[in-house]
């Protein structure tokens, strides 16, 4: 080996030792340079120099040589899973291992799409104590985001030196998923029958969507027209006089598919979100629903060309796929082919099902130009076309216009409104149901629906 390498070699060796080793040497010879020059040292200048090199130098040491290893210790607790369109849950565990009360400026590196500047969390921690910080994000968008690391900025009481910590790793990748916050939140209220507070409405049963289960002895409150009076007849005499009667239960595993166009009109966003994440959301919690009330769920998604299909089903890890299946789904800039759609039910779908469609039309004539294969899909399905309606305009045209531009404006704005309405008239002419609905209650509108047909026995 040549000096030159070697000399290299030791030279990138030493720069590799510690901080603590550098602030202790660093010590050492300012110590040696005051001792040799402290007679002409008088004037007050130079006596505050050396007090300020002196405290600086003790900062340094409390800094880099005080506390069990580290002096800060932060991590960074985050799910697996991001929650689409929810305010997902943050924290940052930080512990002070320093002797001493310790001032921290926390910066947490989250990803560039949330374009947060600011996550900077200053507090002051007592030696030996930890905390924990809490803040929230809310991604518009799936896909995989990238977290970098934590950075805490210690400062020790004197204040004149600051360390930075780094914990965690630089590109730590979280996949954000359809919102499965929103899909629990509405499975505990179904689970406790209190739907209501999300706005779903209790519907009274109408129809004849229950079959029969078994034959059971009469008890209080009971329906006396269940009262099965041959059964009760042939019963022994020893068995007493008790009426029999018959329980019924709700009608099972009806097929539901939440059909989604993932065509360039579901691309218009809302808060953020587009049309088509509001759709994704709102199919996942419905899947979720009509699992719950022992149906079978499915998925179909189409744009110019076929899409996904995952066969209606209520097995135990459908709900999961179903989940990955939607977590994949990203819109197109073409216009959907709705006969494409028709011919893809017709070859997948042989039961009669309910076929949730979430889509949206631009125009009045473009309804028009789909209602032949709407009507096809109709004939043989309970069909519910759901689209969106724009809030926006809702501003404009109660907004009083104070210009003729204003005035244009709010007419353009009443006409788009009313051919809304006028293309939730045209389907119901056709036997079709529609649902004209804002984004933001697209899933309890939904359900609201899902239930309605459910106890009119209509699936």
């Amino acid at each position: 080996m040549s000096p030159k390498s070697s000399f290299f070699r030791n030279l990138v060796a030493s720069l590799l030792l510690p901080p603590r080793f550098f602030a202790a040497w660093a010590v050492v010879i300012t110590l040696l340079i005051v001792a040799h020059f402290w007679p002409v040292l008088v004037a007050p200048a130079q006596i505050l120099a050396v007090a300020l090199a002196l405290f600086t130098l003790l900062d340094l040491g409390l800094l880099y040589t005080l506390g069990r290893g580290e002096g800060v210790f932060a991590r960074r607790v985050l799910g697996r899973r991001l929650s689409n369109g929810d305010d997902n849950d943050v924290q940052v565990v930080i512990e002070n291992r320093y002797p001493f009360a310790a001032r921290l400026d926390v910066v947490d590196d989250v990803p560039v799409q949330f374009q947060r500047r600011d996550l900077l969390f200053p507090l002051q921690l007592s030696g030996g104590t930890s905390t924990t910080l809490h803040y929230q994000l809310r991604p518009t968008r799936r896909g995989e985001y990238v977290f970098g690391q934590t950075n805490v900025l210690a400062r020790s009481p004197l204040g004149l030196v600051q360390r930075r910590y780094r914990f965690g790793e630089a590109d730590v990748t979280t996949a954000v998923y359809p919102s499965f916050l929103q899909m629990r939140r509405y499975e505990l209220l179904a689970l406790s029958n209190r739907l209501t507070e999300v706005g779903v409405k209790r519907i009274r049963r109408v129809g004849q969507s229950m079959e029969f289960d078994h034959i059971r002895p009469y008890a209080l409150g009971d329906d006396p027209r269940t009262i099965n009076w041959k059964a009760t007849a042939r019963r022994p005499s020893q068995a007493g006089d008790q009426l029999l009667v018959n329980h019924h239960e709700d009608e099972r595993a009806q097929q539901v598919y939440c059909v989604i166009d993932k065509g360039r009109v579901m691309r218009m966003p809302f808060e953020e979100l587009a049309l088509l994440d509001y759709a994704i959301n709102a199919s996942l919690v419905l899947s979720n629903i009509a699992l719950i009330k022992h149906d079978r769920a499915g998925l179909i998604t189409f744009a110019h060309e076929p899409g996904d299909v995952v066969p209606a089903d209520r097995r135990r890890g459908q709900l999961p796929r179903l989940l990955e299946v939607l977590y994949r789904q990203q819109t197109r800039f073409l216009e959907s082919d709705f006969e494409r759609l028709a011919a893809l039910v017709q070859r997948q779908v042989k039961q009669r099902s309910l076929l949730v469609l979430f889509t949206n039309f631009e125009s009045l004539h473009g309804l028009q130009r789909q209602l032949p294969y709407l009507r096809r899909l109709a004939s043989r399905h309970l069909l519910l076309v759901i689209f969106f309606e724009n809030t926006e305009l809702r501003g404009v045209i109660e907004t009083p216009a104070t210009s003729t531009e204003e005035l244009y404006h709010q007419t353009v704005a009443e006409k788009f409104v009313q051919d809304k309405r006028r293309m939730v008239l045209e389907l119901q002419r056709y036997g079709i149901h529609a649902l004209l609905t804002a984004p933001q209650n697209l899933t309890a509108n939904t359900i609201n629906r899902y239930l309605e047909f459910k106890s009119r026995g209509m699936i």
